[in-house]
């Protein structure tokens, strides 16, 4: 497999990244441009991240401050296509990510996901990349759906 690089999100990737999302279901694609602006004008501190293999976006994460703390943060999205999951994709993009943070003297970073059956492998994936559990929220995101909280001490 080429070695993946990981660089800031341009306004390039977006019809690659709509077609990440589309094909992940993590949120419809048509979202994107909008969720993309104030990175791309510059605007706050919030960043995105994107993979690509041979050029083309594979995948992308969106990473920003948790208001209210000092040097915690929240990765609110991570996807990769399909068909290019289990290569590792996820956990460069997730490294990354972190040295990003560590490198500004940033401290933590949480990322939350469901606790149903169907988010298991999502749960693996944290735990092997080194993220704790550290709360639960039970009926969270409706009745049977947990919201797990996992962190990292950066």
């Amino acid at each position: 497999m080429t070695t993946p690089t990981i660089d800031p999100t341009t306004e390039d990737d977006i019809p690659a990244l709509q077609g990440v999302l589309d094909a992940t279901g993590l949120f419809p694609g048509e979202m994107l441009p909008d969720m993309l602006a104030p990175f791309l004008a510059g605007e706050g501190e919030a960043f995105w991240l994107t993979c690509r293999l041979d050029g083309a976006a594979a995948g992308f994460c969106y990473t920003v401050p948790e208001d209210m703390t000092e040097g915690t943060w929240n990765m609110l999205a991570l996807a990769i296509r399909p068909d290019l999951q289990g290569r590792r994709l996820g956990t460069a993009l997730v490294a990354a990510a972190e040295r990003h943070l560590a490198a500004r003297g940033q401290r933590i970073l949480i990322i939350d996901t469901s606790g149903t059956d169907d988010f298991a492998p999502t749960r693996r994936f944290y735990a092997r990349n080194g993220y704790g559990e550290e709360a639960r929220i039970r009926d969270f995101w409706a009745a049977g759906d947990d919201k797990v909280v996992f962190r990292k001490a950066l």
